[in-house]
């Protein structure tokens, strides 16, 4: 019987601590955006497996707004905020740490969805990887070619249409 990949934790926190302040001041430097938006927009990082929760984004933009890292303003009676010229600074002053908070954030989106594919596609992810990492020697053209070749096939039939009924 195989070994078993260790089953992970059932909820793992996403965002490491201080993680979202970054990614709220990042996404506002890329443009300015309602609390709603920069919600969806970290959700969409994650692809929809993690939202961040509207108790901890606004305080965030609040405390943004009071170090003047960012400007609200009243629009169709939602608030807008827009990044200040001290925000940016900020930023610039500290890219090694949003740089780090973006690292972390695409690897705990790429965990999330690893945890939720079933099992057994996870099983023979891990199965491949391992053989590819610690395949030694050279490698026979004919074995390259048969293994990408099944490798496209399984890409080609996980392809959302690829199930739809024809």
């Amino acid at each position: 019987m195989p070994v078993q990949p260790p089953t992970p934790p059932a909820n793992p926190r996403p965002l490491g601590r201080g993680d979202l302040r970054w990614l709220l001041l990042w996404l506002l430097g890329q443009r300015a955006q309602h609390g709603y938006e920069l919600i969806q927009q970290v959700g969409q990082m994650f692809a929809g497996r993690y939202s961040p929760s509207a108790g901890s984004v606004y305080p965030l933009l609040a405390e943004f707004e009071q170090q003047q890292w960012a400007q609200a303003q009243a629009a169709e009676g939602r608030k807008c905020y827009r990044i200040t010229a001290a925000g940016r600074a900020h930023l610039a002053g500290h890219d090694e740490a949003v740089q780090a908070a973006l690292l972390r954030a695409r690897h705990s989106a790429r965990q999330l969805a690893k945890q939720q594919l079933p099992a057994p596609l996870r099983q023979a992810m891990s199965q491949l990887t391992g053989l590819l990492l610690h395949h030694q020697g050279p490698w026979p053209d004919e074995q390259v070619a048969a293994a990408a070749a099944l490798i496209e096939q399984a890409a080609r039939l996980l392809q959302p249409d690829a199930t739809a009924p024809r």
